[in-house]
């Protein structure tokens, strides 16, 4: 059996060139942060990288500690400031505009009383009074923003100072003629007084001492950031150098040690600085604000009693109360006295020394006498002798118009002596913050550069 020839195919030989492979895709580039973190990780794995980063630290810390400080301490002793320089003269004017607005309208009463030829201590009062409040109107005008609530009420007392003063020369020039028409106006003026004008200086007032309270506020608030960061700039400088003695065995790298010093004399600096601050600002509001606004409130109390003891005679009954059964100049009078006499209590709890204390006890005595001479003055009034009843109110001796000033007199003695206890004690609350965000600042730089002298002298030893 023959068999067909076997066919051979020769094997088919591997390509000899394997295909092309597609290029590898380049690494993404790694932006500067993650390369950053990377060399600082590979810093901190060697002890020269180590001391580098420690150094920077504790640069920063302690810059960041004072720049944090001057700050802080800049904003409190801007506060402080404004308590002394705007603030509580603002306030204490705003007092005053409504005292010489109070005190105008007694002088003018008085002086109507006297008849036709009025006195001319009277007159003059009265002018020195208008021409006072004017001039702080002005004064507050050019200090306060004029959509603030003071500046609405400086505008409002500009507005109707003009007007009252031209009532009281209405009522004047009848009186002259002898016409009772001025007493309606006189009357008429005292109750544009009562209802406008001493209503908005009483919110000047408000404001401006709820403005002093907001600067004191401010000024004696505790700088707790600067505090926070002076701890942890500190400590970390401790532990800096507590890990320096462990690995070199050196109880001192002076670099490290003049951080330090900077750093603990800052801290100290700020914490007595302004705890001295803080007190003395506090006893200004404690024995100097609160009694200047006792005082005042009593003064002002005395000045409204003073004008309506003067209407009483002026009206003749002819204005009761709403009731109808009372005079109402003599019912806001003996209100009046009552304020007056709680302020006086109030103030002589609050005087702290011999010489803020002898004033009062002086206006103490003054309202006694004249409480005595006006029930003196109201009797002879209702006896029918209204002649005897003037001459006790504004005459010459023994007369109520004489107590009045007795208790005005010590009351004025006693604003003097507390406003020089406020300054005194508020001075020396700024005072105490002087100089310290300049030195902050100056010694955190010096604290700074000891930092990274004294690493640096650490690292030289690698090198």
């Amino acid at each position: 059996m023959t068999y067909p020839p076997t066919v051979r195919t020769a094997p088919q030989s591997a390509p000899t060139h394997a295909p092309a492979q597609p290029p590898a895709t380049p690494p993404a580039h790694r932006g500067a942060w993650a390369e950053g973190k990377e060399r600082l990780r590979t810093a901190a794995t060697t002890e020269p990288g180590r001391l580098q980063i420690i150094g920077a630290v504790l640069a920063a810390l302690v810059v960041a500690f004072g720049a944090v400080t001057a700050f802080e301490i800049s904003d409190r002793a801007s506060a402080a400031d404004d308590v002394v320089s705007r603030s509580q003269p603002l306030s204490a004017d705003a007092a005053s505009i409504y005292r010489s607005l109070a005190d105008a309208d007694t002088a003018a009463s008085s002086g109507f009383l006297a008849g036709a030829e009025e006195p001319r201590a009277a007159r003059e009062r009265y002018q020195k009074d208008i021409a006072l409040a004017s001039r702080l109107l002005v004064k507050a005008a050019a200090n306060t923003d004029s959509s603030s609530e003071s500046g609405r009420q400086i505008a409002a007392l500009n507005e109707q100072l003009p007007r009252y003063t031209g009532v009281i020369e209405t009522a004047r020039s009848y009186n002259r003629q002898g016409l009772p028409l001025g007493g309606a106006y006189l009357r008429f003026a005292n109750e544009q007084m009562t209802r406008d004008l001493l209503p908005a200086a009483q919110k000047l007032y408000d404001a401006e001492t709820a403005r002093l309270d907001r600067d004191d506020d401010d000024a004696r608030f505790w700088p707790v950031f600067s505090l926070a960061v002076g701890v942890v700039a500190l400590a970390a400088l401790v532990w800096a150098q507590r890990r320096n003695y462990r690995r070199t065995n050196r109880v001192f790298n002076h670099g490290l040690l003049a951080a330090t010093t900077a750093a603990t004399v800052v801290l100290l600096w700020l914490a007595v600085g302004h705890t001295v601050a803080r007190a003395e600002l506090n006893a200004a509001e404690v024995h100097g604000q609160k009694s200047l606004k006792v005082l005042n409130d009593a003064r002002i109390s005395s000045l409204k009693a003073r004008a309506n003891e003067n209407l009483t005679l002026v009206a003749r009954g002819a204005v009761l109360t709403d009731d109808g059964k009372s005079d109402k100049y003599e019912t806001d009078y003996t209100a009046g006295m009552k304020k007056l006499g709680d302020g006086l209590s109030e103030a002589q709890k609050l005087a702290d020394d011999k010489e803020g204390r002898a004033p009062v006890e002086a206006a103490v005595k003054g309202v006694s006498e004249w409480k005595v001479r006006h029930s003196s003055a109201s009797t002879t009034d209702k006896a029918g002798d209204y002649e005897g009843a003037l001459d006790k109110v504004i005459g010459p001796k023994a007369s109520t118009g004489q107590s009045f000033d007795q208790v005005d007199d010590a009351l004025a003695k006693a604003l003097a002596h507390e406003q020089h206890e406020f300054t005194r004690a508020a001075e020396d609350g700024r005072g105490a913050l002087t100089g310290l965000p300049v030195g902050a600042a100056a010694l955190a730089v010096l604290g700074a550069a000891g930092a990274v002298l004294g690493i640096n002298r650490r690292l030289s030893e690698y090198r």
